[in-house]
């Protein structure tokens, strides 16, 4: 098992493509479609946030039927949230387009949209995009590249993952690319995320597998503390591998799981790392828990904390207000039993020891805090349960990019 270069394009039969539609942003491509030449089982978990987009009900209905999907379309710029009927509308109609050039039934088109909530979608610009997105599919790696950028909107970078594996003596890839830099929290919190695998499983284990991971992926996310209504993450499977197909769980669906939690946490680990406005990755592990609820409880409290955040921001070993952030998640421990390090690739050091200030270097603690990617973790001397969450400083940017995005 390893990871492999690659996107939505890895596994065998899945093909991308993306195309400038001027949905809102101009001089860049903002729809990106996917495509499995095969009909694919599909998975899917969504946004936790009552106010939910149209795509994010359109999908949701599609997974839920059990008759899977082919392709997916995205747009980028305007979310088609708080849209009423005319944005279920634009749903239906997107659907209809893509089924219409690829030779499918609308119920076989996912549709995804990230951007400002309240505006309505231009549907003549959306079904000018798929007529170009259609022909142009490619199950090359610059196909893959090219819609992960097509996905983005304050993103810096595009984020993609992939990981070959083995299933039934069989190779099987799964791959996938997301999207999410702002209003990003534990709650389902990727944004986007789109995940295409050739291995042949089953349409419920291959949800189980999904509905599992996210657990320890996405919703230990956070970038801002703002659950977005659009959040979705999809898994089609088209079972090219050649594997004999997965119906109940044993080695080779632990082989699955674990590939795609490499992915998932690769592409967690990007969004944290992208948050807007952010210098540093900053990954919080707990160790010493008495149960992995209490330690994810713990992890997501200091991950979310600003005042951690911008102790980060300003590379500042200000343990005290980790260990506050701790004490007020809501789970009980003794904060007299707590040791802490902070972690990067500029070294390791220890800076509290049994819950008081321990012998260190401020010098050497700030050399380690100006690393891109930071790790506090913390002790808690009370079980053998662990947990791991991702997040990143908070900085002036952040301000920057949010006070006039609408506009």
């Amino acid at each position: 098992m390893q990871f492999i270069d690659g996107g939505v394009t890895a596994a065998k039969g899945f093909q991308a493509s993306c195309a400038a539609a001027g949905i809102k942003y101009q001089g860049r491509t903002d729809m990106a479609m996917v495509y499995s030449q095969f009909p694919c089982r599909a998975a899917g978990t969504f946004t936790t946030n009552i106010v939910k987009a149209a795509p994010v009900k359109w999908d949701r209905d599609i997974v839920r039927s059990g008759k899977g999907a082919q392709a997916i379309v995205c747009n980028s710029g305007i979310a088609n949230a708080c849209t009423g009927v005319k944005g279920l509308d634009c749903c239906e109609a997107t659907a209809a387009a893509a089924a219409g050039a690829l030779g499918l039934e609308p119920e076989q088109v996912l549709v995804a949209s990230t951007g400002v909530i309240g505006m309505q979608l231009n549907m003549d610009r959306v079904e000018e995009g798929i007529a170009r997105l259609a022909p142009a599919l490619s199950g090359s790696r610059q196909a893959a590249r090219q819609a992960a950028q097509a996905i983005m909107t304050t993103d810096t970078h595009p984020k993609e993952a992939a990981v070959e594996f083995e299933a039934g003596g069989k190779k099987a890839v799964i791959g996938g690319m997301c999207k999410g830099s702002g209003m990003i929290h534990p709650n389902m919190c990727t944004m986007l995320c789109f995940l295409t695998t050739d291995l042949n499983i089953s349409s419920e284990l291959l949800q189980e597998a999904l509905s599992a991971d996210i657990q320890d992926s996405f919703n230990m996310v956070s970038v801002d503390g703002d659950t977005s209504t659009n959040d979705t993450v999809l898994l089609l499977a088209n079972g090219q591998a050649g594997n004999a197909e997965i119906t109940e769980k044993g080695a080779d669906y632990e082989a699955f799981a674990q590939a795609l939690h490499m992915v998932t946490v690769s592409l967690c680990r990007m969004i944290a790392g992208d948050g807007e406005g952010a210098t540093a990755l900053f990954e919080v592990k707990i160790a010493g828990a008495e149960s992995v609820p209490q330690a994810k409880a713990i992890a997501k409290s200091v991950v979310t904390s600003n005042l951690v955040k911008t102790a980060i921001a300003g590379h500042d070993a200000n343990w005290g207000r980790i260990l506050c952030a701790m004490g007020y998640s809501g789970e009980v421990f003794d904060p007299e039993k707590v040791d802490l390090w902070f972690e990067s690739e500029a070294g390791k050091i220890q800076i509290m020891q049994a819950g008081i200030a321990a012998d260190y270097s401020e010098e050497e603690a700030t050399k380690i805090l100006s690393a891109p990617e930071i790790s506090a973790i913390a002790d808690l001397h009370q079980g053998t349960a662990s947990a791991t969450a991702w997040g990143c400083d908070l900085t002036h940017g952040y301000i920057t990019i949010n006070a006039d995005y609408r506009s």
